[in-house]
């Protein structure tokens, strides 16, 4: 079952992502990684900042989170993390879905871009890597991210770009 996730759930969602994250240990540059992949302090930062994050749920248990965050003229889907014990089961795709069900806007989608199994599952969902200068533009104009991530980062749409600055 998929839910919004509600602050008794904070706990569950800092651990699942940090397990998850454990995938980008040895494979994103050594200068982004660090343990734990993100800090609690961090976790909530976002969560003021709008990432709404719905859970995928299995005997009252959480197993897998991703969040949605609304910036006017695109959705942004953040902090995809399953389990790794529950990975290769549908979880992620069925909250993909689910998510993108909920907007009508242009969605955008940013990950790391040495992390080749993500970038995959996002393809396979429908979404296309946008280029190199609108990786750029996106990555500057809807995250707040060091310039060191924006170089290391690939931005995936489930528009294709028409360099008409729609989003």
């Amino acid at each position: 079952m998929i839910k919004r996730c509600i602050e008794y759930d904070f706990a569950s969602i800092y651990a699942i992502i940090n397990d998850a994250a454990e995938a980008y240990r040895g494979i994103i540059p050594p200068d982004r990684w660090h343990h734990p992949y993100m800090s609690q302090q961090e976790l909530r930062r976002q969560m003021e900042d709008g990432v709404i994050f719905y859970g995928w749920y299995a005997d009252l248990e959480l197993r897998g989170v991703m969040g949605i965050q609304d910036k006017g003229k695109v959705t942004l889907i953040r902090h995809a993390y399953v389990q790794t014990s529950h990975r290769q089961k549908g979880i992620g795709g069925q909250l993909l879905s689910f998510l993108t069900d909920l907007t009508t806007k242009p969605i955008l989608i940013g990950t790391w871009a040495a992390a080749a199994w993500t970038i995959a599952f996002y393809q396979k969902n429908g979404f296309q890597l946008v280029t190199e200068t609108e990786k750029n533009r996106l990555l500057r104009t809807y995250w707040n991210i060091p310039e060191r991530q924006v170089e290391t980062s690939v931005v995936l749409s489930n528009r294709p770009s028409t360099n008409t600055g729609f989003y």
